[in-house]
């Protein structure tokens, strides 16, 4: 590794040393620049009260997990717009994790799976979900004659206690025990 001589004492500092520093001074400096730029500003009471004239807001739930925990999503001709913690929500009581106040990016995602697609050919291709669980059906049949040990069924954070105890009664009816939680993938 080499080493930098900053003073005359000969006290010396890593490459890597110098270059978290050198980065972090970058930052530092970045952030002190953009607030004396006024690149940024307060909003103003009408851009407060309706950024979405035409949107309304709808109570929902959120589906990271089971909990149940309440958002206030804001839509605005079939799209959401922008959302808020539910503040007279029982559950909740006005909070979210960092999963649910970010749901809105995960409905909204351009990557987000729609609907079933195959890849054929080397191409995907959007198929019906009666194809979908129809070959789904079918490799798991293949897969139960061959060796049913080759299948694993795997919960969901959004899961009641009842909903794992059918997971785990059908992955023993299929001939397995390999059964795991999504939390740990």
């Amino acid at each position: 590794m080499s080493q930098v001589n900053l003073e005359p004492n000969n006290a010396k500092i890593g490459r890597r040393s110098f270059l978290k520093m050198a980065a972090l001074s970058g930052v530092a400096g970045s952030g002190v620049m953009l607030n004396s730029a006024n690149v940024t500003r307060k909003a103003d009471d009408v851009e407060l009260s309706n950024p979405y004239p035409k949107s309304k807001k709808v109570k929902t739930i959120c589906t990271a997990c089971s909990v149940g925990c309440g958002i206030i999503a804001e839509v605005e001709d079939g799209i959401w717009v922008r959302q808020e913690v539910a503040v007279d929500h029982p559950i909740s009581l006005g909070g979210h994790c960092c999963k649910g106040a970010d749901m809105i990016d995960m409905v909204r995602s351009a990557v987000r799976l729609k609907y079933p697609m195959v890849k054929e050919n080397g191409r995907w291709k959007r198929i019906t979900y009666s194809e979908a669980l129809d070959k789904i059906a079918a490799q798991l049949k293949v897969y139960r004659e061959e060796n049913p040990e080759q299948v694993m069924f795997l919960g969901s954070a959004k899961m009641c206690n009842e909903q794992a105890y059918y997971i785990r009664k059908f992955a023993g009816m299929y001939g397995t025990n390999n059964i795991d939680h999504q939390a740990r993938i």
